[in-house]
């Protein structure tokens, strides 16, 4: 077992932010941590990596606890966090050599390791550039390599795509995926639930601060049952008419994300015709209309009733 987690609590004041949280990761594997915001997967990732101390329970990686042995979790665990972690008056060479020195590396170890993740995120050509030139991929993709300088047996990444271009997200998913493949163990948060469903073979998925659904992502795809997700884009999605929508008994689980309106249903020609009656009375008329089968984001719909974006401020 490479990671173990047991029966973590933090409360903030009177604010439970996670309750009883487990979690395992066997060498190799790849963990999907999923919910909404507010459900409590920062807190938990702090706790993971030592940098918060939890109220109750413990963690334990290669068997050591990390409140016996903090510095074996320091040496041993790669944390990509969402803020950018680098030095923008410094290149990104630089930026790699220094937290290699903070990991422990020197002499031809830290080089070795500095040109290695220098052609994992693409920038060799780059490396006396300082990263305040960067655009936002690039930093995303420096930020990866920063997490992965002293090749740690478990990397924790937490939301490592956020506001980057096609391209540079498309590097970051095929370079955490080769890692994965060649042994490296991953702990994986996203907004975005493809990405999860690309990278993860197992996941588990936070709600109110304790895990809900946890297993394979074949199993936790089934808890949706036999519901299909119905996906309606308009011009517009006013108050009124979601409420209306919402009335309907055969529509579940009915959420608005941007200009689409989202539900899901057993029967999916019905519902469909009900739901664009319900719409044209309050003069709106899709656009477009998709129908998903029953899927990882549809057991995450039917699990929280909420779209993984939806929610507050993450604790």
């Amino acid at each position: 077992m490479v990671l173990e987690a047991r029966s973590l609590s933090k409360s903030y004041g009177n604010k439970r932010a996670v309750e009883d949280v487990s979690l395992t990761a066997e060498p190799g594997d790849a963990l999907g941590l999923l919910g909404p915001n507010g459900a409590g997967k920062s807190t938990t990732i702090l706790m993971l990596v030592g940098l918060l101390e939890p109220d109750e329970g413990d963690v334990w990686l290669d068997g050591r606890s990390i409140r016996q042995d903090p510095r074996y979790f320091r040496q041993h665990i790669g944390l990509v966090p969402q803020r950018i972690a680098l030095y923008e008056r410094l290149t990104a060479e630089e930026n790699l050599r220094f937290w290699g020195r903070v990991y422990g590396l020197t002499g031809k170890a830290l080089a070795a390791q500095v040109e290695w993740c220098l052609e994992l995120a693409g920038l060799t050509e780059h490396r006396r550039e300082r990263v305040a030139h960067f655009s936002a991929g690039m930093q995303r993709r420096l930020n990866v390599a920063v997490g992965l300088v002293h090749r740690p047996k478990l990397l924790i990444m937490d939301e490592p795509t956020v506001g980057i271009d096609p391209q540079s997200r498309g590097h970051i998913l095929d370079t955490v995926r080769r890692l994965n493949a060649e042994g490296m163990t991953v702990l994986y948060t996203s907004h975005y639930m493809e990405e999860v469903e690309y990278l993860c073979r197992r996941v588990a998925i936070l709600d109110h601060g304790q895990v809900i659904a946890y297993g394979s992502i074949d199993d936790v795809r089934r808890l949706a049952g036999a519901l299909s997700t119905v996906r309606l884009t308009l011009p517009e999605v006013p108050e009124d008419a979601l409420a209306a929508l919402r009335q309907n008994l055969t529509l579940r689980n009915v959420v608005a994300d941007g200009n689409t309106v989202l539900f899901q249903t057993q029967e999916a020609g019905p519902a469909i015709a009900r739901a664009v009656q319900v719409l044209a009375d309050h003069g709106l008329h899709p656009a477009r209309i998709d129908v998903d089968e029953p899927n990882l984001e549809a057991a995450f719909l039917h699990l929280t009733g909420r779209r993984l974006r939806d929610g507050g401020e993450e604790a």
